[in-house]
């Protein structure tokens, strides 16, 4: 089931970090390059991608440190302090940055509202992880313009222009 609802909160394991977010996804990617599945330990990273002034931090703080990303630009992931969950990472995205958050869906209180949209890097997923039922798959990244709703397409686009101004 979609998120129908505008807001949904989540947070890290010990309660430290908690964050509201007040709007609906861009898209919700579930990655399956070989850096998501060294990172999360798991066969993939499932982010739900919010314009970053849409996430509120409720509670808490954030330390963020800088990772290697497939594409060497890296990604800053944001984790509670104290028992080290990764809540939301930053990419550059095409020079966005700070625009975009990607919210760990497993993070939010109930992360059954935000099911992929498209699954990226299926070119390194593992072998017993099966596809084929699902529409979105790519073996790398995928074309914006093709895949994003025209409404969130021109939301990126002024994200770019304000980086670039700023």
């Amino acid at each position: 089931m979609k998120q129908k609802s505008n807001s949904c909160e989540g947070g890290c394991s010990c309660g430290q970090v908690r964050y509201k977010i007040f709007a609906v996804p861009l898209i919700v990617h579930c990655c399956h390059c070989s850096f998501c599945q060294r990172q999360t330990g798991a066969a993939f990273a499932l982010n739900a991608l919010f314009e970053a002034d849409k996430v509120s931090l409720i509670k808490g703080e954030v330390d963020e440190t800088m990772t290697p990303s497939p594409s060497g630009k890296g990604q800053n992931i944001a984790r509670c302090p104290d028992c080290k969950t990764a809540v939301w990472s930053h990419y550059d995205m095409g020079g966005i940055k700070q625009g975009i958050r990607f919210i760990r869906v497993g993070t939010l209180d109930n992360p059954e509202i935000l099911p992929p949209d498209v699954h990226i890097y299926t070119v390194s997923k593992l072998p017993w992880v099966n596809l084929s039922n699902e529409k979105n798959v790519y073996k790398e990244f995928y074309n914006f313009k093709e895949v994003w709703s025209e409404e969130h397409n021109n939301l990126r686009v002024q994200l770019l222009k304000k980086a670039a101004e700023g």
